[in-house]
């Protein structure tokens, strides 16, 4: 009766069943792995960025990777700026999806050492090998507070790193390469302003980061193994269905012939 799945047609079609099967379970694993790297990101920022600050110096030295655990932990940092080095990042973003600068200034810290410190959002200068317009800093020493963040690198963010750039302007927010600007160590890693808030609300504070949203990456993981699961059922299915329509096929034939043969001469 089921012969016919030992057909080319039938045996192709078990092949590619067997491997779409294991490739969606992969599939949804691999969504499951997302979900819970999400999950485990967002408890990271929720607990540094709820965590008392702490001086920046404690965590991070010239040269020093910022670690994964130290993403966004809330600091504090006690000097002066250096608004004389003050560049400006291109190519970022506002809240409103505005594409402008960001404001970066070295920090001179309260007992030695330097750190950078992103000040915000501001609309880029109409010449774009113009310095925008950014607005001063507060003169004498002043306290701090933000997020920590890694350096930046083309491999991590994708950003190109262009060497042929306007004064005072760069791609990426990175000690190493202020460090040989400034001709001075840096500390590694970079400051997220969060205070004191600037006057006049520029430049635009740049806004925490999502520690609430999982996304969708759960459900997609349960429809990819619904996929494998509907896979064998689907099979089953139109293996009956085919059986079905050939028991029919051949029902109908057999009533032809035999409506076909001619009935017996009356002797």
């Amino acid at each position: 009766m089921y012969r016919f799945l030992l057909t080319r047609q039938w045996l192709i079609l078990a092949l590619i069943a067997l491997v779409l099967i294991p490739t969606m379970v992969e599939l949804g694993f691999w969504q499951l792995h997302r979900h819970e790297h999400k999950v485990a990101q967002n408890a990271l920022i929720s607990r540094n960025l709820k965590a008392e600050p702490v001086p920046v110096a404690t965590l991070t030295s010239p040269g020093h990777t910022v670690p994964r655990s130290d993403y966004w932990r809330a600091v504090s940092a006690t000097g002066t700026y250096d608004e004389k080095h003050e560049v400006v990042v291109r190519r970022r973003t506002a809240t409103d999806g505005s594409i402008g600068v960001h404001v970066l200034i070295p920090f001179d810290l309260k007992g030695g050492g330097t750190v950078m410190i992103n000040r915000g959002w501001v609309p880029s200068a109409s010449d774009q090998y113009a310095f925008p317009d950014v607005p001063a800093v507060p003169t004498g020493e002043v306290t701090v507070t933000g997020r920590l963040k890694a350096d930046e690198t083309t491999g991590a963010s994708g950003i190109k790193d262009l060497s042929d750039l306007p004064d005072r302007q760069v791609m990426l927010i990175n000690s190493s390469q202020q460090a040989k600007l400034l001709s001075r160590p840096v500390l590694g890693g970079y400051i997220e302003q969060t205070g004191p808030e600037p006057k006049g609300d520029t430049p635009e504070l740049i806004e925490a980061p999502d520690d609430g949203s999982i996304g969708p990456h759960m459900a997609y993981a349960v429809q990819w193994w619904l996929f494998a699961a509907g896979v064998p059922v689907g099979y089953v299915v139109l293996a009956r269905r085919e059986k079905r329509d050939r028991a029919a096929a051949a029902a109908t034939a057999a009533g032809q012939t035999e409506a076909a043969e001619p009935e017996p001469a009356k002797a």
